[in-house]
């Protein structure tokens, strides 16, 4: 495959294969469209490993309004109120959706089982095979996927650039195993996950490396939010890499954090254990600093029933040499979800036209400074929805393209991560963000694997920069405190060269003069 590919001119291409594509490109038909998937479809997803489920009000103690009241005070004063209420008012119908589409949720008769998760104030999780949700809705959305006739799935196929005509889509540049080609299209959505791959410490494939941030980032639509990173507070604590998750429904059912001594250091924390993530995982955080280990304790709750209640995390910590039914077992923070992403309105349309986006490389309002736990998965199951129809309503417009693009090499974040990971972590400082600029811009500007994981990462950086407070995911050790008037941030990547430039002038001066 080869040029330009007329045979798909003018379909809407959906790039990625996660809970957000898939549920996208099925809304989608009848409508003609393409999937384009990293690797095997559905692979190298973070859908595929989500261990939490989906979070809807439909008990019979909850309401909307409870659960909006939770994401809002979660989300520390960035929460867009008005998009987020639409969203988990919509998240019922989502779940319903799912079921006809294949998805076997955890039920006990006819009624669905409703899980607890950290600042959720009801149970409002609906799990699939105990901690194996996402396992389950990927091969059920897969094999949809399969039998819809209107879907074309390019596997092995990598996004590499975005074609702007006229400041508009006019196409998509893409390579697989028989070479670079190019969609003539007027309609792309970027479905493409998270941006965990840009660090070391992960539960996030290490392919995720925001890929489709640097898509949208190059031909000029906003980011927004990308200062505020999620470390999930417990990744089991081993050599692995990309780390495993230990989901915190398994705090929800009773288990708890010990240090060495076997105290619980976070007691005292208001909600303790089941507190906003960024409270549990700064927490962590602190007592891992100052010399301490720290462990998840379930032997009293969830105790004897755990490995029925969460079969594959109880298979990787038996493989790690745990067993949590008889032994706490060894945890730490690692980056989990980016709340930050291409800047969308209500439709998931970006600032350029012809490009949307879905799920966690979209930046919607829903989570705010730090998500909600179990919301991103309702979040990309309602809004695919929304989303086709605003793509089914733009005119197939073919544009002029230009000719065939020189194909960008693929990413490699491996300079990269050692920089985020120093400097981008749950504490941050201006000291060390402003070293972290001055180490990414070189590699950003540089043609070659690392530019775009070094560009999202230096986007990022300057983002958190400019947050002179603490809030939500977002801590400044020497902005500790909370800025009233502070408001979501936006970006787009011309700013953050020239911020980075004016940041990073001293830096590049002195080591020149060295």
């Amino acid at each position: 495959m080869s040029g330009y590919q007329s045979a798909f001119a003018g379909q809407p291409v959906v790039v990625g294969a996660g809970i957000a594509g898939l549920m996208t490109v099925l809304c989608l038909a009848p409508e003609p469209a393409v999937l384009l998937s990293y690797g095997d479809l559905g692979s190298q997803t973070s859908t595929a490993w989500a261990q939490g489920g989906l979070a809807a009000s439909i008990g019979s103690d909850d309401t909307p309004d409870l659960h909006l009241a939770d994401t809002i005070a979660a989300g520390h004063g960035l929460v867009d109120k008005k998009h987020a209420r639409r969203i988990i008012e919509a998240a019922p119908a989502a779940v319903q959706a799912l079921s006809r589409l294949g998805v076997c949720f955890d039920r006990e008769g006819e009624t669905l089982l409703l899980g607890l998760e950290a600042a959720h104030a009801r149970r409002r999780i609906i799990h699939a095979g105990g901690d194996s949700t996402g396992r389950e809705i990927m091969r059920a959305l897969k094999s949809a996927v399969r039998r819809t006739s209107s879907i074309t799935v390019l596997e092995g196929v990598e996004a590499r650039q975005l074609i702007v005509t006229e400041g508009a889509i006019a196409g998509l540049l893409a390579a697989g195993s028989s070479g670079p080609f190019v969609i003539p299209t007027s309609r792309v959505v970027l479905a493409t996950g998270g941006i965990g791959g840009l660090f070391l410490d992960s539960t996030n494939p290490r392919a995720s490396m925001g890929q489709g941030l640097a898509l949208a980032a190059r031909v000029g639509a906003l980011l927004s939010n990308l200062e505020f990173i999620q470390f999930h507070p417990t990744a089991l604590d081993t050599a692995a890499r990309p780390m495993a998750l230990i989901s915190e429904a398994v705090r929800g059912e009773g288990a708890i954090l010990v240090d060495e001594m076997g105290e619980r250091f976070l007691a005292d924390l208001p909600g303790a254990e089941l507190a906003p993530r960024d409270a549990v995982a700064r927490g962590i955080w602190r007592h891992l600093a100052e010399g301490h280990s720290v462990y998840i304790d379930a032997r009293s709750k969830p105790g004897v029933g755990f490995s029925r209640r969460f079969p594959v995390i109880n298979e990787i910590c038996m493989q790690a040499g745990f067993d949590p039914q008889t032994q706490p077992f060894p945890v730490r923070p690692a980056v989990h979800y980016h709340m930050g992403g291409v800047a969308v309105d209500g439709e998931g349309r970006s600032s350029l036209e012809g490009l949307w986006a879905c799920g966690e490389v979209a930046c919607t309002g829903l989570h705010g400074a730090n998500r909600l736990a179990s919301n991103s998965l309702t979040e990309a199951a309602v809004c695919a929805s929304w989303i086709a129809d605003s793509v089914k309503g733009q005119s197939a417009e073919q544009r002029s393209l230009p000719a065939l693009p020189v194909l960008p090499a693929p990413p490699i974040a491996t300079s990269v991560r050692p920089i985020m990971s120093r400097w981008l972590g749950v504490v941050r400082n201006r000291s060390g963000l402003e070293a972290a600029i001055a180490e990414l811009l070189p590699l950003a500007n540089r043609r070659g694997p690392a530019s775009g994981p070094a560009m999202v990462g230096l986007m990022m950086a300057v983002a958190a920069l400019r947050r002179e407070e603490s809030r939500g995911a977002h801590y400044r050790s020497d902005f500790p405190l909370t800025d009233a008037t502070a408001q979501p941030s936006t970006l787009s990547l011309e700013d953050a060269i020239a911020a980075a430039i004016e940041t990073a002038l001293p830096s590049i001066s002195i080591a020149e003069s060295a």
